[in-house]
């Protein structure tokens, strides 16, 4: 591969830097710059502004209303996005469910849901994990019965990331006990206003309910929300995974981060010394830049096997393994960087810190990152399951 970009992705590039500059507005740039937290209504600005670009589904293809760009184009946009602060696009209608409904939904429900995912009619979130249920996600017990047509669901989901905000969720579901753990569940499209459905908020250390528990007691869902067949479940959560894990590498993110650490430690420190100056610190600082450049090339590689079709489980598991461990690493050293700056849960101090003296480093949200970030080798499939499953794939083959 290439490492080099082409004259025409050059052109992209400045494309895109352009439309940043004219399009992402100031306000949602300065919060993101800052970590403040962004509400329901920042994330349909930003969403809205993307749509009405045609740049919202950049994976998707032309034929269901996406961009269809290349990998490396994608490459190109996440990596701007991320650099110019703009709001992360809520992934789980446009980059979950989307393309699971591409290649497994039938006509009528790519019809129905498609265009309602890109014009933010409808805010979806995930119904995997339960407890006792999350990396082991074959031990689900929430349970999906037929009753003429509807099935009638009871169960509880737990960890459902901005459930709060969402009027509709895709759910596994167990819908044959007898069968062996991964052959009997089914996916199904439900409706948050069904009754019998429950959001219960989980607070995080730092105050904020980001994720939350959802509850199910005796909930109808029509029969034409099934996906795919009934008990088939299992293989289009698969697939789903497989393009959430690639996701939570966040390559964009890292870089971003990245550049955010080298200015920080390119400040001067007190005696007029610079930390970039500071062996031990360099050599994590220019590890980590070598991990990613490496991280990069192959996220470049799997995305394009994955629009080619030819993506398997493994390389995603590899993408998200690697790419978590990165993010928090970079997350760590700017933690370090910034010193006392970054002293834990002091949200009177963090929120608008950067902004006023005694704090040049912009340092404000980097304790809110780190302990959020944590989170990323666990959720979308803990990094010790993901090793597991890179192990097993390269015994077999080395058969």
């Amino acid at each position: 591969m290439d490492l080099r970009y082409s004259e025409a992705e050059l052109a992209f590039r400045a494309q895109v830097r352009a439309f940043l500059a004219r399009s992402l507005p100031v306000d949602l740039s300065e919060k993101v710059r800052r970590g403040a937290v962004l509400g329901k209504a920042d994330h349909e600005r930003w969403h809205g502004i993307l749509n009405a670009r045609g740049w919202l589904a950049p994976n998707w293809p032309v034929a269901f209303g996406g961009a269809a760009w290349d990998a490396v184009k994608r490459h190109i946009f996440e990596e701007e996005c991320a650099l110019a602060h703009a709001p992360r696009i809520v992934p789980f209608g446009l980059s979950m469910l989307g393309p699971v409904l591409q290649k497994f939904g039938s006509k009528t429900q790519q019809d129905h849901w498609l265009p309602r995912i890109l014009s933010g009619e409808d805010w979806w979130c995930q119904g995997y994990s339960e407890p006792g249920a999350g990396s082991d996600l074959a031990s689900l017990r929430c349970a999906a019965i037929r009753d003429g047509d509807h099935y009638v669901v009871n169960g509880q989901k737990t960890w459902t990331t901005l459930g709060q905000h969402a009027n509709m969720i895709f759910c596994l579901v167990r819908t044959d006990k007898a069968a062996k753990p991964q052959e009997g569940i089914s996916f199904l499209l439900i409706d948050m206003e069904t009754p019998g459905i429950e959001v219960r908020p989980i607070v995080l250390l730092d105050g904020s309910a980001e994720v939350n528990e959802v509850w199910f007691s005796d909930v109808r869902v029509p029969v034409e929300n099934l996906v795919g067949e009934e008990n088939k479940g299992w293989t289009y959560a698969k697939y789903l995974l497989t393009h959430e894990r690639t996701n939570i590498a966040g390559i964009g993110f890292s870089q971003s981060g990245l550049t955010a650490v080298k200015r920080i430690a390119r400040a001067e420190m007190a005696g007029g010394r610079l930390l970039i100056e500071n062996p031990h610190f360099a050599a994590r600082l220019a590890q980590v830049e070598i991990d990613l450049m490496a991280m990069s090339t192959t996220n470049l590689r799997m995305i394009s096997k994955a629009a080619a079709g030819q993506a398997s489980g493994v390389e995603s598991s590899m993408l998200k393994a690697k790419g978590t461990v990165i993010r928090q690493e970079i997350n760590d050293l700017a933690r370090r960087a910034a010193g006392i700056y970054a002293m834990p849960f002091a949200s009177e101090a963090v929120e608008g810190s950067n902004d006023a003296p005694p704090d040049p480093l912009q340092a404000g949200p980097v304790a809110k990152q780190y302990f959020n970030n944590r989170k990323l080798s666990i959720f979308g499939g803990s990094n010790e399951i993901q090793r597991e499953i890179i192990a097993k794939a390269r015994l077999r083959g080395a058969k």
